[in-house]
């Protein structure tokens, strides 16, 4: 049977080994797991924010066969590695190429534990997680061969020992592993070999390994201290010992089963990345291409585009000291590359998307007082990508010509609709992206005046901050759209819910001018007004959450694939989404915040395998689901403070790192009792719908009275700090 935790206590009990299984019972990797349109999410079998990341590879969980078993995923939902596939019958080389049927109903899932069975050979495939190791346990039939096919020659298996290499883009990796009994490797064919075991009395092969990108050598020691001598139980109960201690970090009362399941999957997919590569004392960096020296995590795998608005903020929160690693591996890639990364990956800094937005995340963790030691290299380097770099979207390297006309004009210019590219350098598919790129820039500028500001480097300040106004060069007073120009200044007249090619990224990226007309968050004051004040900004929303998108979703979706989630014209399944419900907060609505965010949690994120509306970009969009789901939102990181919605449980206790907790009590919450009728923040009364980091992790607590009636005098009278 597929076992979902919350419907089997007892088994979640056992399978934890004894040690409690607390909110880890909630947990259900395969919420997801069938995309609306693109990349669906993963059962990924790892600890938290650690190395070793497993799934068995398939299209998405409609898919009844497994093509195979990875030792190791080197990157978010890309890179399986030493890919090994169990058989029991007669080989031959086209065994690699027949997928194994499994039966969903016979399959376990917990991020500390998997198991299958390959219902057509009658193996039970199962796996437990390390830090840089991992354990499988093949079980076979009785009185049949037991076997392991390997996709690429190169395995060398001495005895009971098997060791390879291989590479992921130009990174090195190693293996060393370990059977419970002895083995022998066997060429089938130019591309594949497998490893018999004659020897085998039991039905049981298990392979215990480790995985280093430094050398052969640091495999091995992993593994001898990391995974020698314990059995597949222990690997298993000490990871599922792991992530009770991460899902425990925050209590939940009241809710649904289904609520508490949504959220605390979420939670755990906000443990995916970074992930720390550090292997004792040395790590391999991809960006000098060596092996370096250290004295703390360095950590890789980051998508800032997706992950500055709500996955480091929650972060900074839950786990401080962890960003601040984190930020000191940005430092650290800038130091060895050149340029401060903005999709750090295992090889490098990947091309992709637009924007410099680890800026944003430097400026967020200041001012929450994280310890960043190294900020004025990380200011350097900041300030280098801004000035030097290219903007292009998915694009790394120098800037040119396109970036010389920002620095001069302060907008990014377009062309017209069927005009030829003229530079070169424009990626084919991705293209100018002329206002995303604008506006994405815009906070980042404003996010670096206030870094120069806080080093007191004042002209620096006083020039990114006017950098920072530049969205303001591609307001269109008439519209009210943000609109693309082209190089003579002139405006260009298009759609701006539907031109612009696929994704619209000839002006805007994957998303069209109704998602892009927020994206303000660094100055929302100067938004409000720019849309003719409080009352039209709030009538202006409105219209987002009901206007039709004018055409059949199918056609829609052809052009705009990315643009899910949809209610009216407003994308759930997108990042640039994120904020704009709590954006009534800040006109006087409050009640309205409260009743969109509800809705749109109940709507688009249930607890099954359909239950993420877009891509959920490792931990991007369920940090979305976390923060709603609790109450309280950050619309702006680089200010630190949060914005209050609804939440969908009656009491929510963080425990933070500094020992204080600070606590939620939403008193009479339920489906139709959404609405804050009064609340108070440590006793006194608060007729704000904002509070402030300090505020938080100082402890306290915030108290709600809910009612099934909106209260619109309630944050009415105050607006935004």
């Amino acid at each position: 049977m597929h076992v979902r935790f919350c419907y089997l206590p007892v088994i979640a009990l056992l399978l934890c080994g004894g040690c409690g299984a607390g909110n880890t019972s909630f947990i259900d990797p395969t919420i997801g797991n069938i995309s609306t349109l693109l990349q669906p999410t993963r059962p990924v079998m790892q600890l938290p924010n650690q190395m070793i990341r497993v799934y068995p590879l398939r299209k998405d969980y409609t898919d009844d066969q497994i093509s195979g078993f990875p030792l190791q995923v080197a990157g978010h939902n890309d890179g399986p590695l030493f890919v090994v596939k169990p058989a029991a019958g007669t080989l031959s080389p086209d065994l690699w190429l027949r997928k194994q049927t499994y039966d969903h109903d016979l399959e376990v899932i917990h991020p500390w534990y998997y198991s299958t069975v390959l219902i057509e050979d009658n193996i039970t495939v199962s796996f437990a997680p390390g830090n840089k190791t991992g354990m499988y346990r093949f079980s076979f039939p009785r009185q049949t061969a037991h076997q392991l096919l390997l996709a690429k020659p190169g395995y060398q298996v001495t005895g009971r020992e098997v060791t390879a290499q291989t590479t992921y883009h130009d990174v090195p990796v190693y293996l060393y592993g370990r059977f419970n009994t002895p083995a022998l490797i066997h060429t089938l064919s130019d591309t594949l070999q497998y490893i018999s075991f004659p020897d085998a009395t039991a039905n049981d092969i298990t392979l215990q390994y480790a995985i280093s990108y430094v050398s052969a050598a640091s495999a091995k020691h992993h593994f001898e201290v990391e995974i020698n001598g314990k059995n597949f139980t222990a690997v298993q109960n000490n990871g599922a010992q792991r992530w009770n201690e991460v899902m425990n970090q925050i209590q939940v009362q009241g809710g649904s089963e289904a609520q508490r399941r949504s959220f605390y999957t979420a939670l755990y997919r906000c443990h995916e990345r970074m992930v720390d590569i550090t292997e004792d004392t040395l790590y391999y960096s991809g960006y000098n291409k060596s092996v370096n020296k250290t004295l703390r995590p360095f950590y890789v795998d980051d998508a800032t585009w997706d992950t500055y608005q709500a996955l480091h903020p929650l972060r900074m929160m839950l786990h401080p000291q962890q960003e601040e690693d984190m930020l000191q591996s940005y430092i650290r890639m800038y130091e060895q590359s050149g340029w401060m990364p903005t999709f750090p990956r295992l090889y490098g800094d990947h091309p992709c998307m637009n924007g410099f937005h680890s800026t944003i995340i430097f400026l967020d963790a200041l001012r929450k007082g994280l310890h960043i030691p190294g900020l004025e290299a990380a200011y350097e380097g900041m300030k280098k990508n801004a000035l030097m770099a290219t903007m292009l979207p998915w694009r790394n390297g120098p800037a040119g010509a396109l970036d010389s006309f920002y620095q001069e004009k302060g907008y990014y210019p377009a062309l017209h609709p069927d005009e030829p590219e003229t530079v070169s350098a424009v990626h084919a598919f991705e293209k100018r992206q002329s206002v995303a790129v604008t506006l994405g820039h815009s906070y980042d500028d404003w996010a670096l005046s206030q870094l120069a500001a806080s080093l007191h480097r004042e002209a620096d300040a006083r020039l990114f901050a006017a950098r920072g106004e530049n969205y303001r060069h591609l307001w269109h007073r008439c519209s009210k759209f943000f609109m693309p120009k082209d190089s003579a200044g002139n405006w260009i007249d298009i759609d701006p819910a539907f031109d612009g090619g696929p994704g619209g990224r000839d002006y805007y990226d994957e998303n069209n001018g109704w998602t892009y007309m927020w994206q303000v968050q660094h100055n929302l004051p100067a938004l409000i007004d720019m849309m003719g004040g409080e009352k039209k900004f709030e009538a202006r929303l409105d219209e987002l959450f009901r206007k039709d998108p004018g055409m059949p979703r199918y056609e829609l979706w052809h052009k705009f694939p990315d643009a899910t989630g949809l209610v009216g014209q407003y994308s759930m399944g997108n990042e640039p989404g994120f904020h704009i419900p709590y954006l009534y907060n800040y006109v006087g609505a409050a009640w309205k915040t409260q009743q969109r965010v509800r809705f749109l949690l109940d709507l688009w994120f249930k607890d099954n395998v359909f239950g993420i509306p877009g891509d959920e970009d490792g931990g991007g969009m369920s940090a979305f689901v976390v923060f709603s789901s609790m109450g309280f939102y950050p619309v702006t990181p680089g200010i630190p403070i949060y914005t209050i919605g609804s939440p969908v449980f009656s009491k929510v206790r963080i425990s933070l790192p500094n020992g204080k907790y600070f606590t939620i009590l939403a008193r009479h919450c339920s489906a139709a009792n959404k609405y804050i009728q009064s609340a108070k923040m440590n006793g006194e009364p608060l007729t704000t719908p904002f509070f402030t980091h300090g505020q938080l992790v100082n402890g306290g607590t915030l108290e709600l009275e809910m009612g099934d009636r909106p209260a619109r005098r309630w944050g009415a009278s105050v607006h935004a700090l």
